[in-house]
């Protein structure tokens, strides 16, 4: 009887263990298929789902001829899903991709917002190592390999400064909402055109979701959403022009800019030295980076807009505008030239130290008298020179929206009292006539102060993009007559027998030109002993042809010397490339039709 109560017992207590396991289970069941199944879900999901970016293509960027100066690479990565990894296999993984074993441990325990959402392991993979990873992918479940567009620069150096490149977010590009829909490691651009036109030259980027197996591998693709490809883009420079003066440049420090004068279009912008934005397309190494930023002739410098230099006799031509407009002098007026002048204890020379003899306006410009145009400046005053250099467009900021533009300085009375504490003194006024002392441009204003005087005195807003609307800055208010005679002088410059500007004369076009040396020191000295920082800045205005301009350009060459034997060879080859016609341009940068 008792056993029979024992068993009982027992059997009972069995029921009440095993009604509690269901109750268990159930509760279990209940946690994972009601209160978080649609957690648990989307895990599932993830693991047998996988959502793959498709990146747009970038928009391409033209030349004005229709002449492609970038082209679309793909740019591959080594990622892992960290969920699907087998960290047991981190050695055998380290020699596959060729990473030290320490450094893909940190990337792979790094926390993430999801276990399943991929970590770069390795970037810029060369063709050769993708088809190596590819081959033994399968070893390792969760490794893949993912596709971004970076750009090939076909031109290299050429054109770097206006056409830009891409790189990677920065942290603070990550916080912009500008860059909101932008993945963290997508390429975007970074500076000059690619930079200003970004967001439509990048496109917008598709997406692919395919089942895969338990090793990672597709199945099927389950949803595609393609991605829409970028704006393409038409500059108003011409790669040949372009191509020709960096030739020309090569191994000097300077600039060049090019515009058409009836629209502003800028046709060449060049900065020498200059960089290869292949390097940063491809992500640039810290090294790289950093002998770039050492660099001391600072080749990540735009001089075209960046810089400030005296203009030297290039400057003439706004004392010569100026002087007839103001009816202190005609082209009929006579200045004798015996090699300098004196003022009180100082003596202003001539860079002709036997002088020039009697010469009117015309014969001044041509051979680049500076007594003349020191009496110019003397009868005019600093506030006239201010007057005219600044309607011409000098002093101020053209505009053009490719990077951090410089004012450049065009000094007058009332600057100097605000600045300096001290009144303007006539000495100063000689030295500013002739475009050395506080007086300070950039190569852009001096390119469109050319374009002013070979158009008849409209400044148009320097543009980069090819056919679009002119934007009027203003009109100078110069009469015709003046801007003729001051042409027919700059013809001379190139042209005639004694003009300074000899080496720019074309055999295809007429050239009119001035040309311009900047002091760097104080005194005139032999610059064949000087050493280079000390020599004598070059400059070289021009515009072509003179009675109906096609092309404006300005040309510096820092420490270059003289103009007229630095500067202007660098000019005449930058137009001659802009004169040939479209197939011998084609010819020249070895495009096929």
């Amino acid at each position: 009887m008792q056993s029979e109560q024992t068993n009982s017992e027992k059997i009972v207590f069995i029921s009440y263990i095993i009604i509690i396991g269901f109750v268990i289970i159930l509760l279990r069941l209940w946690q994972l298929q009601i209160l978080h199944g649609s957690e648990f879900r989307k895990v599932s999901e993830s693991n047998r789902l996988r959502i793959i970016g498709v990146p747009a293509p970038r928009g391409i960027i033209f030349d004005r001829n229709g002449i492609p100066l970038v082209k679309n690479t793909p740019y591959f990565c080594a990622s892992i899903i960290p969920e699907e990894f087998n960290k047991n296999n981190i050695r055998s993984l380290s020699r596959i991709l060729n990473l030290p074993e320490e450094e893909l441990v940190k990337k792979i325990t790094k926390k993430v917002q999801s276990p399943f959402t991929p970590l770069r392991l390795k970037e810029g993979l060369s063709f050769d190592e993708v088809s190596f990873i590819e081959a033994r992918r399968s070893d390792f479940p969760g490794l893949m390999i993912e596709i971004e567009v970076s750009r090939g620069y076909i031109y290299g150096s050429t054109g770097a400064h206006m056409i830009g490149y891409l790189g990677k977010l920065s942290p603070s590009q990550s916080k912009n909402p500008d860059f909101r829909d932008v993945p963290p490691d997508a390429f975007i651009g970074q500076w000059g055109v690619e930079k200003l036109f970004d967001k439509s030259l990048r496109g917008i980027a598709g997406q692919r979701v395919i089942e895969v197996d338990a090793l990672g591998r597709e199945i099927r693709l389950l949803q595609e959403n393609p991605p829409v490809k970028g704006t393409d883009l038409s500059l108003s420079i011409d790669i040949a022009l372009q191509k020709e003066a960096e030739k020309a440049f090569e191994g000097k420090t300077g600039a060049l800019v090019a515009l058409k004068p009836e629209t502003g279009e800028v046709l060449g912008l060049l900065s020498s030295p200059s960089f290869d934005p292949n390097k940063f397309a491809k992500g640039i190494s810290p090294d790289e980076w950093n002998f770039l930023m050492q660099d001391k002739k600072l080749p990540l410098l735009n001089r075209a807009i960046q810089s400030q230099y005296p203009p030297g006799s290039t400057f003439k031509i706004i004392t010569a505008i100026a002087a007839l407009e103001e009816g202190v002098l005609n082209d009929t007026t006579k200045v004798d030239c015996k090699g300098g002048i004196n003022y009180g204890k100082w003596h202003f020379g001539c860079w002709r130290k036997t002088g020039h003899n009697i010469v009117s306006i015309h014969r001044a410009i041509v051979e680049s008298c500076d007594v003349f145009f020191y009496e110019a400046g003397k009868r005019l005053g600093i506030d006239k020179i201010y007057e005219y250099a600044t309607r011409l467009g000098l002093g101020e900021k053209t505009g053009l929206t490719i990077g951090d533009e410089k004012n450049g300085l065009i000094p007058n009375t009332q600057w100097k009292m605000d600045t300096k504490k001290a009144p303007w003194f006539l000495g100063e006024t000689f030295v500013s006539s002739i475009g050395q002392g506080y007086v300070s441009v950039t190569p852009v204003q001096m390119a469109l102060m050319m374009s002013a005087v070979s158009n008849g005195g409209t400044l148009y807003r320097p543009t980069i993009l090819k056919n679009q609307e002119p934007s009027l800055m203003r009109r100078a208010d110069i009469r015709p007559e003046t801007f003729e005679i001051v042409r027919d002088g700059l013809k001379g410059v190139v042209n005639e027998p004694g003009g300074t500007g000899w080496a720019a004369k074309s055999n295809i076009t007429i050239v009119g030109g001035k040309t311009g040396t900047a002091q760097v020191v104080g005194m005139r000295k032999d610059t064949k002993y000087l050493s280079e920082k000390f020599r004598d800045h070059a400059w070289f205005v021009a515009f072509a042809p003179v009675d109906n301009a096609e092309i404006a350009l300005s040309v510096f060459v820092e420490h270059g010397g003289h103009g007229g034997s630095t500067a202007a060879p660098i000019a005449k080859k930058a137009i001659e490339a802009y004169m040939l016609p479209e197939n011998k341009k084609k010819e020249l940068l070895n495009v096929q039709n």
